[in-house]
């Protein structure tokens, strides 16, 4: 059985490029809890509250229940559920899943996969990683469902796997003029560009374009806030702010809610701008909450 083939192949609800990132990331947690204890589970009443942080720092701005996953992702092959009656899911309710103590667990045939090649786990997990988020977020996904990887763990799945265009970064850098697009940073060592990265609008793994029309110039800071939903692009290229964002220091009000309404930094004339289709899914796809009415000066 090609476990890897298996976990880049879960059956997720998707229409238009939506995103449901449900089973990834219990997954990603059970594979997590793997790691720290092979033999246990996973009862539903005591981990609801985890996943449930989960699907709000990291899924879709909609609201949804870790149920769904906890019942679906045994279709895949890859999960099971008992409950105090015995082997077998009582369905994704809420109320049934604590009622009859329902509690999951990877099934006996991948643990023992597992078990034979330790260095799977790694793979599997960042196969659900790059086919699902963003690269600016793995590090804190990782940390979060409590996941340890080795740095020399890779992944060969062609037949799944989309190739990155390596042209993309210096296009979008030289179209942006080496600076964020949202706060003018341009920073460098000498020659050479630090802090400044090539971000996709539409995500990459969601079937985003390497095309300067679905880049942006961002410095680190602005790209992890940009891909967790804080920041976005409104009509007239304008930067949206998400009411959800709390800061009160000065550097949270001058580097992020100083930042609503004001327009985007670039492109330089002759270069493509972000193309309106990709602007959309960020705002219907990543964007948390309502954005902040313009900041006047």
């Amino acid at each position: 059985m090609d476990w890897l083939e298996r976990t880049a192949k879960l059956r997720q609800w998707s229409r238009g490029g939506t995103r449901a990132p449900h089973k990834p990331l219990l997954f990603l947690y059970a594979l997590g809890r793997f790691q720290q204890n092979a033999d246990g589970e996973l009862r539903y009443s005591a981990v609801e509250d985890d996943l449930r942080r989960l699907l709000a720092e990291y899924g879709p701005p909609n609201k949804t229940t870790p149920a769904y996953p906890f019942h679906h992702l045994v279709s895949d092959g890859v999960w099971e559920v008992r409950t105090d009656r015995g082997p077998g899911s009582p369905g994704s309710g809420v109320r049934e899943l604590r009622e009859v103590g329902a509690a999951g667990r990877l099934t006996p045939e991948l643990r023992a996969a597992l078990r034979r090649e330790p260095s799977l786990l790694g793979r599997m997990a960042r196969v659900l990683l790059d086919l699902n988020f963003p690269p600016s977020l793995h590090g804190d996904l990782r940390e979060a469902v409590g996941l340890e990887l080795e740095p020399t763990e890779t992944v060969q799945l062609s037949a799944v796997r989309r190739r990155r265009d390596p042209r993309m970064r210096e296009q979008v850098l030289t179209a942006y003029e080496y600076q964020c697009a949202f706060c003018g940073y341009d920073g460098r060592i000498g020659t050479v560009p630090v802090g400044l990265e090539a971000a996709h609008v539409r995500w990459w793994a969601f079937d985003g374009p390497d095309d300067v029309d679905n880049g942006l110039c961002l410095c680190s800071l602005h790209h992890k806030l940009f891909d967790k939903g804080v920041l976005g692009i409104g009509d007239g290229h304008r930067i949206l702010v998400s009411q959800r964002f709390v800061g009160h220091s000065p550097a949270a009000r001058e580097h992020v809610t100083a930042l609503a309404g004001r327009p985007l930094i670039g492109p330089q004339p002759g270069a493509r701008p972000v193309a309106a289709v990709h602007r959309s899914w960020h705002a219907c796809q990543v964007f948390h909450g309502s954005p902040r009415p313009a900041t006047t000066v």
